[in-house]
C-alpha cells in the first residue's frame, strides 16, 4: 500500500476513522472505524447493506464492500482525532458502475486517455438558518438587497471564521467569504483543483458547514430553494480543461474571443447542446426548478438562468465567461451530487470537443429584461420530469457515463417524481375546491 493508514493514525493521533461513499442523491454514507481495525478496512473496505442507501440494489443483493481512497483522507480540524476518507462502493470485488465516485472516475479517465485534465472550482452557496428550519437565524437580517452586507457577515462571524479556519489548516486554499444576494445566505470560496480533489472537497464542505452550524446551535441547508421569495442556493462551477500533465491550461488563448480558446468554446457548446439532459444531473430535485423557473425575488432578480445560453461577462446566462481562460457554469444547484457534478460537465464537454461543436453567438444581452425578444433560444425543462425525459433519451449520457448509471439514476429519480405527484399540496385545494 503506497499510504498505509494504520501507520499515518498512529502518526497523526487519528483514533476513529469516517469510511465514507455519496449515493445517487449526494447523501453522505458512513461507517466509524477504529483506528485499530482500519487496516482490513484499508484492504477490504468497510461494509454496507447498499438497499438502505440511495443505491439501485434490492435487499436481495450481497454487501457493499466500501473501500477508501487514502489519497482523500482529511483530519478534521475541529475534531483533529477524526479522519473522513472517501471510499468507492464494491460488489464481489468490482466496482459499482452506477457509484457517483466511480462514475467520475471513469470519465476522468476516458478524458485522460485524449490527453485532457479538467479542473474545477465550485462556489457552494448555503442558508444559515433556525435549528427548525422555520426561518432565517438572524432576525436581523431584513434588507431587500442584503448581498454583501457587513454587518450581516459579521453577526455571523464566529461560524464563518471556524470553517474558514478548518480550510485554512486543510491547504485549500480559501480566499474569500461574502453574504450572498438572499438573506441569511453566505458563500465561501476555495482554490480549484483537478475535478476529483473539489468533488471530495466539496462533499466534506457540505458535511463540515453543516457540522459546524451544529455546533453553533445553527442549522445549514445547501437546498436549492428553501425560500421562495429568497434567492436559490446556485453551485456555480468554473472550468478549464489542462493538458495531461497539469501544467498548461488548454482554454487559455491570449488571442481568442475573451481569453477563450476554440477548445473552451468546443468543450462550453457541448454542454449547452446537451444543457436539457444535464439538468437531470445539475439541477437534479423538484425543488431545484423553482431556483431556476421562479419569479424576481426580493433582492430583483434570481440569479439563475431559464434559458440555455452564454455570454461574456453576464450573469443571467447559464454560461458565462467572467475571465480567460475558464467560464463558468450558473445552472448547477446546491442539491447536485458534487461527483455527478463534475462527471456530467465532463461527459458533455468532451462530447463537444469530439464532435468539434460550435455555441454559436455569444448573447450580450439581459436575458431577464429581453430574453423573451429573442428567437430560437432553448429554454431549460420546466420540472425534474422533463428533465429525466432528455435525460433518459440522451445517447450521449449513456456511451460516455456508461447505461448501467443512467438508466439505475433514472429509476431512482422517476420514482423520487412519483413520490412527489402523490403528495396534494395546500396550494391544489385552494384554487381546486370549489371548482
Amino acid at each position: 500500500m503506497a499510504k498505509d493508514l494504520a501507520k499515518i493514525a498512529r502518526d497523526k493521533k487519528i483514533a476513529y476513522f469516517l469510511i465514507s461513499f455519496v449515493d445517487l442523491f449526494g447523501v453522505l454514507r458512513a461507517k466509524l472505524v477504529p483506528a485499530a481495525a482500519i487496516g482490513p478496512m484499508q484492504r477490504d473496505g468497510a461494509t454496507f447493506a447498499g438497499f438502505a442507501t440511495h443505491l439501485d440494489l434490492t435487499p436481495a443483493d450481497p454487501d457493499v464492500f466500501a473501500i477508501p481512497d487514502p489519497d482523500s483522507l482529511i483530519q478534521l480540524p475541529w475534531q483533529p482525532e477524526l479522519g473522513w476518507l472517501a471510499a468507492d462502493p464494491y460488489i464481489h470485488g468490482q466496482p459499482i458502475d452506477h457509484a457517483p465516485r466511480i462514475v467520475l472516475k471513469r470519465a476522468l479517465a476516458a478524458a485522460q486517455k485524449l490527453g485532457y485534465r479538467m479542473k474545477t472550482g465550485v462556489e457552494a452557496e448555503f442558508f444559515v438558518i433556525n435549528p427548525d428550519a422555520s426561518a432565517i437565524a438572524d432576525g436581523a437580517d431584513r434588507q431587500a438587497k442584503p448581498c454583501y452586507d457587513q454587518a450581516a457577515l459579521l453577526r455571523r462571524y464566529d461560524l464563518l471564521r471556524a470553517i474558514n479556519d478548518a480550510m485554512l489548516a486543510l491547504g485549500w486554499g480559501p480566499y474569500q467569504t461574502d453574504h450572498e444576494d438572499a438573506n441569511g445566505q453566505f458563500e465561501m470560496n476555495w482554490t480549484y483543483d483537478d475535478s476529483l480533489v473539489t468533488a471530495d472537497r466539496h462533499v466534506f464542505f457540505k458535511f463540515m458547514v453543516k457540522q459546524l452550524a451544529e455546533r453553533h446551535g445553527l442549522r445549514a441547508t445547501f437546498m436549492p430553494k428553501p425560500f421562495m421569495s429568497l434567492t436559490g442556493n446556485g453551485c456555480h462551477t468554473h472550468v478549464s480543461v489542462w493538458s495531461k500533465t497539469g501544467d498548461r491550461n488548454l482554454f487559455h488563448d491570449a488571442k481568442g474571443e475573451l481569453g477563450l480558446s476554440t477548445l473552451g468554446y468546443q468543450f462550453m457548446a457541448g454542454i449547452l447542446h446537451h444543457g436539457a439532459a444535464l439538468s437531470a444531473l445539475f439541477t437534479p430535485t423538484v425543488n431545484s426548478f423553482k431556483r431556476i423557473n421562479a419569479a424576481p425575488t426580493l433582492s430583483g432578480a434570481t440569479w439563475s438562468p431559464n434559458s440555455i445560453t452564454y455570454g461574456g461577462n453576464n450573469r443571467t446566462h447559464m454560461v458565462r465567461i467572467p475571465d480567460a481562460g475558464r467560464f463558468e457554469l450558473r445552472l448547477i444547484d446546491g442539491a447536485a451530487n458534487p461527483y455527478l457534478l463534475q462527471a456530467g460537465v465532463l461527459a458533455g464537454g468532451l462530447d463537444g470537443i469530439v464532435h468539434q461543436r460550435d455555441p454559436g453567438k455569444r448573447l450580450d444581452v439581459n436575458m431577464y429584461e429581453d430574453g423573451h425578444k429573442l428567437k430560437n433560444i432553448r429554454k431549460l425543462p420546466l420540472n425534474l420530469l422533463d428533465a429525466l425525459r432528455a435525460f433518459e433519451g440522451s445517447a450521449m449520457l449513456r456511451d460516455r457515463l456508461g447505461a448501467g448509471f443512467v438508466d439505475s439514476y433514472l429509476k431512482l429519480r422517476m420514482a423520487e417524481w412519483q413520490d412527489y405527484m402523490r403528495h396534494l399540496t395546500e396550494w391544489e385545494r385552494e384554487r381546486t375546491l370549489d371548482v
